[in-house]
């Protein structure tokens, strides 16, 4: 009997022993993994963004610290897992403003923007130039009051407005500014004739994510997008 309690007993030593090894082993990778974390949170173009990965960030150091009981970075930790959480759920409840905005070619700040932004656009649209804007149907999307977006098709008879530019500045490249347009803004593209949107050629592998995300149907003349009422 006190042989089978001992043989238990061991047994139980060396599965805690192997247990303890395992985890100390592994405890170093939640700590790379939290540093990475907080690396991508310094490299990512959206508040909810930064805060869901320096979130990944605290709990990997928290299990860390507990693991090696350091509690100065246990105590650190849950200190700003605390605060992301806080500011990850007020900026989730927060709606923001969006409006669409007709602008004609002469449009100063629209200028202003356009060529502030003309490195980056010309990475999505290369073939746009400015002076297209004095035939086209121009569109500012404002969040909050900024502008976020210019938006400026080539209008027919017919309905088919030829997308000439859809640009979305880095910051605000979270698809809501689409679901907008194509969405709630659609009753305003209908009133201006609009009733198909076709991109002939895209050039940039994430615009035609955007494009997919949309709602757009790829066929032979590119993209293209039907506006119902």
């Amino acid at each position: 009997m006190r042989h089978k309690l001992w043989h238990v007993h061991l047994s139980m030593q060396l599965f805690h022993y192997h247990c303890s090894f395992m985890i100390h082993h592994i405890a170093p990778y939640f700590g790379y993994f939290a540093s990475l974390c907080l690396i991508v949170a310094l490299l990512v173009k959206t508040a909810i963004q930064f805060r869901v990965f320096n979130i990944l960030g605290c709990v990997s150091f928290i299990i860390y610290a507990v693991i090696f009981s350091t509690w100065p970075v246990l105590i650190t930790n849950g200190i700003l897992l605390v605060i992301n959480v806080f500011y990850l759920n007020k900026i989730s409840k927060h709606k923001e403003d969006f409006d669409l905005i007709e602008f004609t070619s002469a449009e100063k700040l629209a200028q202003k923007f356009l060529l502030h932004n003309k490195a980056d656009i010309d990475n999505y649209f290369p073939a746009f130039d400015a002076a297209l804007l004095m035939d086209n149907l121009n569109f500012i999307v404002t969040r909050d009051l900024v502008i976020a977006n210019v938006f400026s098709v080539q209008l027919h008879t017919n309905g088919d407005a030829i997308v000439e530019l859809n640009y979305t500045s880095k910051k605000y490249r979270d698809f809501k500014i689409g679901k907008f347009i194509f969405e709630k803004a659609k009753q305003m593209l209908l009133a201006k004739g609009i009733r198909r949107i076709i991109y002939k050629t895209v050039f940039n592998k994430s615009h035609e994510t955007f494009l997919k995300v949309s709602g757009f149907t790829k066929d032979g003349e590119g993209y293209f997008k039907i506006i119902q009422s």
